[in-house]
């Protein structure tokens, strides 16, 4: 019987680094596992805001790698200021009271004149040049994926020309994201956004999400089956890490400016003034790109003698860093928005064995599943006391040497088990 062939049209993948490559480059590497072709389509000249060269040696070499040229404003704004266009694509944005005039104009355009997104101007090259090559090669099949949410408009007029069986992936949702609200959409634009969002959801074949609020929000607006496959870990080739001798505190990915847990660094602070030894062993160490807010903030509160910045660093690197820390921050912005958002490092997190301080909006979805794996303990920002004397007990575990986590039910989330979810849906 012939394979199976499989379309995946997506923005990200090697050399891009950041999260947004990992969820298609781990489906990829174990679709033929299960009989299926991958076939990646991918822009061939694309503005990554974070480039990682190691991750294309994962790269399986029984994929189909396509490419096509793309024309992004990010090109061309990047004239005016390299930096600011830099941040915005990669979604650190300046916080609204610290905001420039530079940098209002950059969000309004950004936000009302590139509809879903800046990458909207790859569809119609995009739907020619894929028309041609899925008629040719026999593809029944073809999943979008985005954020960028343009994509998914190449699935729609694919699937409107060729009625192929579309499967729309959501790695986060469109209009309720939160940095929406900081894009300063004017009503046309966010009409217009909630229209694309409606024909999208009611047009594809079947969604896939990666949270259960999310599933709850799209179930509103369309009756199109809706499946929850979230993001997950894989076996990493990293060496044996040896434990940090200080009590490190490590977070890694983007800081960015409205996920500053203010309540953290305040009991941080207080337990230096408290514990007399505490100050020889805390290190707060920073792996990613971090917002100015961030950093004025820990030294408003005096932290900066704590203070490690490592930088962005690859995924492998990453991976070795929460294998060693003695605790591992997740940290999400205190909105309702941010409450279906599941970071896709949390996988990767839960099998380090180190425990996890998880910070967020309360009922966020990623609470429980850190409950159900008994790998750390989640925070909403009203439990400051509760952080306090959970930093404390993990620093006695520390000076005991028995600080570490005890996961249960992880192999539900490997890649490879996503992967057998993800064949079983388009089958």
């Amino acid at each position: 019987m012939e394979q199976k062939k499989l379309l995946i049209i997506t923005y990200y993948f090697p050399p891009a680094g950041g999260p947004g490559v990992q969820r298609w480059l781990k489906f990829v590497k174990y679709l033929p596992d299960f009989d299926v072709q991958p076939i990646v389509y991918i822009p061939e000249n694309p503005t990554y805001p974070i480039i990682d060269e190691g991750l294309v040696s994962e790269i399986s070499d029984k994929v189909v790698v396509l490419k096509n040229k793309i024309w992004e404003p990010y090109q061309l704004a990047s004239i005016f200021s390299k930096k600011k266009t830099k941040k915005i694509s990669s979604g650190i944005l300046p916080h609204q009271k610290k905001q420039t005039f530079l940098d209002k104009i950059f969000l309004w355009v950004r936000g009302n004149l590139f509809i879903p997104d800046a990458r909207v101007f790859w569809v119609k090259p995009s739907v020619s040049f894929l028309e041609k090559y899925i008629k040719e090669n026999n593809i029944d099949t073809i999943v979008t994926s985005g954020p960028p949410h343009s994509l998914h408009l190449i699935g729609l007029e694919l699937k409107e020309k060729l009625n192929v069986r579309w499967f729309a992936d959501f790695r986060d949702p469109w209009t309720t994201i939160g940095y929406h609200k900081a894009l300063r959409l004017s009503h046309y634009a966010f009409k217009k956004h909630k229209i694309l969002e409606h024909k999208v959801l009611n047009s594809a074949d079947a969604i896939i999400v990666t949270s259960k609020t999310t599933k709850k929000e799209f179930q509103a607006i369309t009756n199109k089956p809706i499946s929850i496959i979230t993001n997950g870990y894989d076996i990493e080739n990293v060496e044996k890490q040896t434990l940090d001798t200080k009590f490190t505190l490590a977070h890694i990915g983007s800081f960015l400016s409205d996920r500053n847990p203010k309540f953290l660094w305040e009991c941080l602070i207080e337990l230096l003034n408290e514990i007399p030894n505490f100050k020889l062993h805390l290190e707060i160490k920073l792996i990613g790109k971090v917002s100015q807010e961030v950093l004025n903030s820990i030294g408003e509160f005096n932290l900066n003698s704590y203070l490690k910045l490592l930088g962005y660093v690859s995924h492998h690197e990453a991976i070795a860093f929460q294998k060693k820390s003695q605790v591992l921050l997740l940290i999400e912005i205190d909105s309702e928005d941010t409450k279906s958002i599941i970071p896709g490092k949390l996988f990767e997190y839960m099998v380090s064995n180190r425990p996890i301080i998880a910070i967020g909006p309360q009922g966020s979805d990623f609470a429980d599943i850190i409950k159900e794996t008994n790998t750390g303990v989640f925070f909403d920002y009203s439990e400051k006391a509760k952080l306090k004397s959970v930093i404390l007990d993990f620093y006695n575990q520390f000076l005991e040497g028995n600080l570490q986590a005890n996961g249960v039910s992880l192999q539900q989330y490997s890649r490879k088990n996503l992967t057998k979810q993800l064949v079983e849906l388009i089958n």
